[in-house]
This record gives structure tokens, C-alpha cells and sequence, in this order.
């Protein structure tokens, strides 16, 4: 048995390939500037419903999106926790950009998972110079569970991808978009294909109707025989062992920013509020012991909702620390214990922060309601990203292992019933 984790290093510099973690207060210095610049403008967007163009490029620029890519290869080394933190500040900043690097951070991680080899430094390198990537999964419509409309052929010696797809979060901001295809056009084959933006025969669209999460830049992209390198198509069932879990940690921390977000308003809005009621406790709504409690309630929650998001992305850390590990008995264990736990934190997490959306209407007036505040942004926004991967199929899930050590299923997918 051998396990690779910290003790692999490149042999001419001596810095380690793994993202084992950065400096925190390297990256608080160079991130928390921006992320406060983002902030101010961030319910001005949410107002028009305008896309977050400039705030992503800055964040280009700085190199965020090569967190993961280890130090060896360009970007900061930072471990998922960090990774984690930092995305739930950025939501906290606005909420719809941290989901919109949703399918870039996913991609970078199964780069990160994959054999050393010439391409996936290739992969890394371009990352570290700022190349962004959106997603481009779902399929709507009679599409069968396991199949997918959208094929990658390969035409006089080229290979081509053709189909629609929806709710591709972030693409319209990438170099690159994720895409799931079946791989010829009788086959039965699920791959990825990673496939460049900027060329004819793509076409994206910024038009989704949720109620939340307004400039996530989500939306129908369509290909049109769009070039495809044959190097970035990927079986499917190659990714990242814990991917599942990866993807519901992003969006655990969009939560917890959310709510952050909502406590520093509930709090200006408290401490400014003059009007109070005949019947309340104090002649300063700040000074009324109930609406303290309410305050104190919300922070409780929001606190604990971000410690559990930060414990969960521990589990997955390990997972990849292990990912070369060829103790099959020893990677199973661990991305089974990185699943539930993402599992267990989606479930509490939702609750939380759902509850702490809603609850802060309870310190305040019906004045909070004026849409010029945008307080309900909040709960729109929360119960939008809580509206992902159902809750119900995970509680089943943990309800299964704890009973019956049922192993949680780590690729699902979304089509057409009966």
C-alpha cells in the first residue's frame, strides 16, 4: 500500500504539487480588498438584475480561480477549507458570483485529481493564468435518465459537439465550459468535454426565471458542431471521487455567505431603526431585550452554519490528500465519510440559514419590507441554492448508511420519469 499526500514534492523546487493550504492572511490581504468592492454594488445588481461582468474579471485578474492550482504549478495551494471560507465571503460580498464559479472551481478540482501528465499541467497552468470555466450539464425535455441529447462526434478527423443545454451556471462569464455529451451518436458512452467559449458554434444565453439568484448567469447555451479537443473527452465515470460532495460544498458556502449578508443588514437596519412600538421593552429598538434575542438567535445560526460547512469541507480535504492512494478499501472509506458529511451539513445548513432569512423580519417593521431595501434577497436567495439537490433524497441517503451502510451514490443524474 502507498499513499501520496503531503510528502510528494516537485523534485526541482521542493514545493509541494498538493493544495495543502495557503497562507491565510496572504489570501485575506489580497481577496477581502475585493471582495469589499463587490459588496458595494452587489444590491444595485441584484436590483436590475444586471450580470456581475466586472467583479468576475477583477476576480480573474487576481487569480482566484487558481485557489486549488498548487504552488508548484502557478496558483496559492489553498486546501478545500480555505477554499471554502473564501467562497462563503465572497457570497457574503454577492452571492450569485460565488455560485457562478460553481462549475469552474468543480473542473479545477478534477484537474486536480487527475494522473501528473503533461495535459493536466497544461490544465493547471491555465487556471493559474486566470482561464475560467462555467457548466453546462442539464438537459430538460423527454431526455431519459442516463442519456443525454447532447452528442460529441468525431467529423473527418475532427471531433464536434452538438446540443442544448440549461442552467448552465457561470458559462457565460468562462473561457471554458464543462459539458456532459454521449460520445458518438449510438453510443451509450457519458463523457465530459471541456470546450472553449470563444469560437463559432457556441451561443449562451443569460435567461433564467428563478426567483433567486438573478445574475448567476445562468441559462440555456446551445453547440453547434463546436470544436472539441479529442484530449478533453473524458469518460464520466473518471471524475473526482467526490465530486457530489464538492458541488453541495460550494453551495453550502453560498449559504452560509447569504446569511452573513443578511446579519450585517439585520444589524444597520436595527441600529438605525428610530420608530418603536407602545408595547415593546425599550425606547430604542437596539435597547429592546426581544429584539436583541432575535438578533442573537439569527448570528447563533449563521455561526453554526458556517463551522459545520467548514468541518465538512475537512472530510473532503482527505479525500483528496488520498486521491492517489492505492488502497481501494482506504479511498472508499474516505469518499463515503466526505459524502455523508456534505450530506449531514446540506440538511442542517438549509435549515439554518432558511430560518435566519426569515426570522429577521421578527427585529423589524413592516418597513423592511420596501423593496428598496431588498431584505427579501436574502430568502430568495437561500431558498433558491437550498433548492439544489433535493433535501429529502438526502436525508434518505444518511438514513440508509446509518441503518444499513448503504454506500451513498456519489454520480447522480436528473431525466425524464414514467
Amino acid at each position: 500500500m502507498s499513499i501520496y499526500i503531503s510528502s510528494r514534492k516537485n523534485k526541482d523546487s521542493g514545493v509541494s504539487e498538493y493544495s495543502e493550504g495557503a497562507e491565510d492572511e496572504q489570501l485575506d490581504n489580497l481577496f477581502r480588498p475585493i471582495f469589499s468592492d463587490i459588496a458595494k454594488g452587489a444590491l444595485t445588481r441584484e436590483k436590475a438584475s444586471e450580470l456581475p461582468w466586472e467583479q468576475i474579471k477583477i476576480l480573474k485578474e487576481a487569480k482566484f480561480g487558481a485557489l486549488r492550482v498548487p504552488k508548484s504549478k502557478g496558483g496559492f495551494g489553498a486546501s478545500l477549507p480555505q477554499l471554502f471560507r473564501l467562497l462563503s465571503e465572497l457570497a457574503e460580498a454577492d452571492s450569485n458570483i460565488t455560485q457562478a464559479l460553481r462549475g469552474h472551481f468543480a473542473l479545477v478540482e478534477d484537474r486536480l485529481n487527475s494522473p501528473p501528465s503533461a495535459w493536466r499541467d497544461d490544465w493547471l497552468e491555465r487556471f493559474a493564468a486566470g482561464d475560467i470555466a462555467g457548466n453546462a450539464w442539464t438537459e430538460v425535455g423527454d431526455v431519459k435518465i442516463g442519456h443525454q441529447k447532447t452528442k460529441v462526434t468525431e467529423k473527418e478527423g475532427e471531433w464536434r459537439l452538438t446540443g442544448e443545454k440549461y442552467y448552465t451556471t457561470g458559462s457565460i462569464f468562462a473561457d471554458w465550459i464543462d459539458v456532459t455529451a454521449q460520445l458518438n451518436e449510438d453510443s451509450d458512452s457519458l463523457v465530459t468535454v471541456a470546450v472553449r467559449v470563444r469560437q463559432d458554434g457556441v451561443s449562451i444565453e443569460n435567461n433564467w426565471d428563478g426567483f433567486g439568484q438573478k445574475t448567476t448567469g445562468s441559462g440555456r447555451t446551445v453547440f453547434t458542431n463546436a470544436r472539441v479537443n479529442e484530449s478533453d473527452i473524458l469518460p464520466f465515470a473518471n471524475r473526482f471521487k467526490y465530486q457530489t460532495a464538492f458541488y453541495q460544498l460550494v453551495l453550502l458556502s453560498t449559504l452560509s455567505g447569504i446569511g452573513r449578508a443578511a446579519l450585517l443588514d439585520l444589524i444597520e437596519e436595527v441600529q438605525n431603526r428610530t420608530r418603536i412600538y407602545s408595547h415593546g421593552n425599550a425606547d430604542a429598538a437596539r435597547d429592546d431585550a426581544q429584539i436583541q434575542q432575535v438578533v442573537g438567535a439569527v448570528a447563533a445560526r449563521i455561526y453554526a452554519a458556517e463551522r459545520i460547512t467548514i468541518d465538512a469541507a475537512e472530510a473532503s480535504q482527505q479525500a483528496y490528500m488520498h486521491h492517489l492512494c492505492d488502497a481501494e478499501d482506504i479511498v472508499k472509506a474516505i469518499n463515503i465519510t466526505a459524502e455523508i458529511e456534505s450530506a449531514k451539513a446540506q440538511i442542517i445548513v438549509s435549515e439554518l440559514i432558511l430560518k435566519a432569512t426569515s426570522d429577521l423580519f421578527n427585529a423589524l417593521g413592516a418597513s423592511a419590507t420596501s423593496l428598496s431595501k431588498g431584505l427579501d434577497r436574502h430568502w430568495r436567495n437561500a431558498r433558491t441554492v437550498s433548492s439544489h439537490n433535493p433535501l429529502v433524497y438526502k436525508e434518505k441517503v444518511i438514513g440508509a448508511w446509518e441503518l444499513n451502510q448503504t454506500e451513498p451514490v456519489f454520480q447522480w443524474q436528473i431525466g425524464q420519469g414514467k
